[in-house]
């Protein structure tokens, strides 16, 4: 969707232009303007306001020269950050007299938004700021100021750096070079460019005035850029909220770019996605989710919550589904994932371990967390299981496959119900997961994470884990595929490799061909040797966040499991006969 539908359209006059003002959403709720960037419309906002109507008073409005507003004339001059203000001001005059508006600006629209939160005839106007891809211009000027004045070779690269994404902006400046560009066939590729390299919805976005808006908003920079980091404000603090989302695949600008951002904003809560530029069009769910959040807690008077665990950046508000999160590797992720804020969903055949996970999970910090009892291994309470989720807390965003059984035993021991329990559990189940919970990332079209938990022994055959060894090697080969067939659809896949993990799988393991005094006898052998090895599920679950923030393919994660995974590349012979060690019960 690129129209605004059902919009309520009214013209601002102000500095000699006229603004075209879009509104969503009942008056009397809270007011959120979204400001559009470079060579954008307002119309690049329609998927976020329309998630965003039904809790606010949606307000977007197009820049001045862009859309169907007016143009200044003349133009030189005629897009300082000055008379940007003077727009915004009216506009908010205009839609919210009476109550501060909580305000959003991607791109360009993010860099005029600074301006508006640090000078003083906008304090009490602006109640809240959410800014996505647009440094403010002054702190932009201090950052380099400081590291050209204090450089070392890191804050050198940081800068050059830098200075290469910034290619486009010299091109900006040359006189009439944007101009002509935009008005030869750039335009009409544009939208093909965008799709290709940004990973764009094919929907009819940009709009038709993308020509004359390009050209247009290169004035934005020529105004403003040059003067701006040669001088930059002194008091350039900011005197409201500001939530500060970064695309982690911007192009355009680096994440370095926002490290000394807390001298300038007393108050800012991060986030990070894994995203390019344009996610106001690729990640409008998580967004909209984001914004609702960030404004829901300004105007309810509560300090915005700051999750602690790691990468809380990165996770905080999403959707985590953990199969197998009754206790071990999957309990830990659970409460790994809610540390850092996400939204928890725990699913264990045994419903009181599941419960007692989502509320662990709670205390630790999950804005949400519920339990479900469902068996993997079941196709059909897999598929209710997938519909409940989606109708109840949204598509999930991360998903590990965690659920698994022990089998231990010589292949002519281990009975064909003996491999369809393992490979039901271990196989079908991760299957089951990938198939219905991922068809929904990839419909839904705004990327999102798959993880496997696999085994060391995926790769390291032993004479008595055949049917357990198949079930992992079959996990890692489907989770490879899988990566290679949704990488283009911004969905990871991981499979992750513990090792000897001191969790409870060796209680509920089977030993094939032994007698229930035997298999009783082994199983505390084995649990003891887990024991004394004492490796903790918590530094998995460490690795299967790490890994999903780093979007990692494969992690082996104990000393043992990167060993055996280093035999496996370089000296499989020698693995092959560690594999005929007959093991001692």
């Amino acid at each position: 969707m690129t129209t605004l539908e059902g919009a309520r359209e009214r013209r601002v006059r102000t500095g000699g232009v006229e603004l075209c003002v879009a509104e969503l959403g009942d008056p009397d709720l809270p007011t959120v303007v979204l400001v559009h960037g470079y060579p954008d419309s307002k119309e690049v906002w329609s998927e976020v306001a329309a998630r965003l109507a039904g809790r606010f008073h949606v307000v977007l409005y197009d820049v001045r020269g862009h859309g169907r507003s007016t143009a200044p004339r003349p133009l030189r001059g005629g897009f300082t950050l000055e008379k940007l203000t003077d727009d915004f001001l009216a506009v908010v005059d205009a839609v919210s007299p009476d109550r501060p508006v909580h305000l959003v600006g991607h791109d360009w629209g993010s860099v005029q938004s600074w301006e508006f939160v640090t000078v003083k005839r906008a304090e009490g106007r602006i109640a809240s700021f959410t800014s996505m891809s647009g440094p403010s211009l002054d702190h932009f000027g201090h950052w380099i100021n400081a590291r050209v004045k204090r450089p070392t070779p890191r804050r050198a690269v940081q800068v050059l750096g830098q200075g290469a994404r910034s290619w486009y902006v010299y091109l900006l400046h040359a006189p009439a070079l944007p101009e002509l560009a935009w008005r030869s066939p750039l335009a009409k590729q544009w939208p093909r460019i965008l799709r290709r390299v940004e990973k764009l919805p094919g929907d009819d976005y940009p709009t038709g005035s993308l020509p004359t808006d390009a050209a247009h908003g290169a004035w934005l920079y020529r105004d403003n850029v040059p003067f701006r980091l040669r001088r930059p404000r002194p008091d350039a603090y900011a005197h409201a909220p500001v939530q500060l989302i970064t695309p982690l695949e911007d192009v355009f600008l680096s994440q370095r770019l926002y490290d000394d951002l807390e001298q300038w904003v007393p108050r800012l809560t991060r986030r990070t996605l894994p995203a390019g530029h344009w996610i106001p069009r690729t990640r409008p769910d998580r967004l909209a989710a984001w914004i609702e959040e960030f404004v829901t807690g300004v105007e309810d008077g509560r300090p915005q919550a700051r999750p602690t665990g790691r990468h809380a950046d990165r996770f905080a508000g999403q959707l985590v589904l953990v199969t197998g999160a009754g206790g071990g590797i999957g309990r830990a992720t659970a409460c790994a994932f809610a540390e850092a804020g996400a939204r928890v969903v725990a699913v264990d055949r045994d419903a009181e371990a599941a419960a007692r996970t989502a509320e662990l999970s709670r205390r630790l910090g999950a804005p949400g967390a519920w339990a479900e009892r469902v068996d993997v291994s079941d196709e059909q309470a897999m598929e209710k299981l997938a519909e409940k989720v989606a109708a109840e807390h949204g598509v999930v965003d991360m998903l590990v496959n965690n659920a698994g059984v022990g089998l231990s035993g010589s292949f002519f021991a281990t009975t064909p119900d003996d491999w369809r329990r393992v490979l039901d559990v271990n196989l079908w189940g991760v299957i089951h997961g990938c198939r219905l919970f991922g068809a929904r990332m990839a419909e839904r079209g705004q990327g999102g994470h798959i993880v496997n938990i696999a085994s060391a022994a995926a790769y390291q055959p032993s004479r008595a884990l055949p049917a357990y060894s198949t079930s992992k090697a079959a996990v890692l080969m489907l989770s490879e595929c899988l990566r290679a067939e949704l990488a283009g659809q911004g969905i990871g896949v991981t499979a992750i490799c513990p090792g000897f993990v001191n969790t409870g799988i060796t209680s509920t393991a089977v030993f094939a061909g032994v007698d229930a005094e035997e298999q009783k006898r082994r199983r505390k052998r084995a649990a003891r040797l887990y024991g004394l090895r004492n490796y903790p599920p918590e530094k998995v679950a460490d690795a299967v966040l790490d890994a999903v923030a780093r979007d990692k393919a494969l992690v082996p994660v104990t000393p043992e499991a990167r060993g055996m995974r280093l035999l496996s590349r370089f000296l499989p012979g020698a693995l092959r006969a560690l594999a005929r060690v007959e093991p001692r019960w």
